[in-house]
């Protein structure tokens, strides 16, 4: 008979009463997707493992304090304290992308300088076309994850299913997609900012 496995919620339990296995297995369960969403933000190896980290440091910190009330919803308040700690980083490196209300990040969003002027909604115009033809010169299964993300606003896990590989080849896709557009973007001199 196959065993159902342990709900989030009781294994956050099962931390608080002492078992500290517990945390490994809710580490385990969600590191892809919460690794997957911070990587999608900064785009930085070494920072996505500190931020990834410095997570799961709020969270023990949090869960050992007894502050924890999210009944069931654990994932969701570990992607909130993620997200934080994203708009930290950017706010230490002076780099502060605006995030919109949607939850998620795009790419154009951090292309903005804050002004709404019309000079700035051009340039910023032109700079969007310009990643919408370097797009198109990157390879096809590239150019699929990236888009399917960028502009359909699907998860990882959607695209996945959708284009048939695994999570993680869709996450080395949108990676490398990525970097061969920065090469592309040094090549041809386009500037990101205005």
């Amino acid at each position: 008979m196959k065993s159902t496995p342990i709900s989030d919620a009781q294994l956050v339990n099962n931390y608080i009463n002492g078992q500290e296995s517990a945390l490994s297995v809710l580490i385990n369960r969600h590191q892809q997707r919460l690794y997957g969403f911070i990587f999608s933000k900064i785009q930085n190896r070494d920072a996505t493992e500190d931020v990834f980290q410095d997570t799961f440091i709020k969270v023990i910190r949090t869960l050992k304090r007894g502050s924890y009330n999210e009944q069931g919803k654990f994932l969701p308040w570990v992607m909130r304290i993620a997200h934080n700690l994203i708009i930290d980083y950017f706010r230490k490196n002076n780099r502060m992308p605006k995030f919109n209300n949607r939850g998620d990040f795009d790419i154009f969003d951090v292309l903005s300088d804050g002004t709404a002027s019309i000079e700035s909604q051009i340039v910023n115009g032109q700079i969007a076309n310009h990643l919408r033809v370097l797009l198109e010169e990157l390879p096809s299964e590239q150019k699929t994850v990236i888009k399917m993300r960028m502009y359909q606003d699907l998860s990882f896990k959607d695209i996945s299913e959708q284009t048939g590989v695994s999570i993680n080849t869709a996450l080395g896709r949108m990676r490398y997609g990525l970097i061969n557009l920065r090469k592309m973007i040094d090549k041809h001199n386009i500037s990101l900012t205005n």
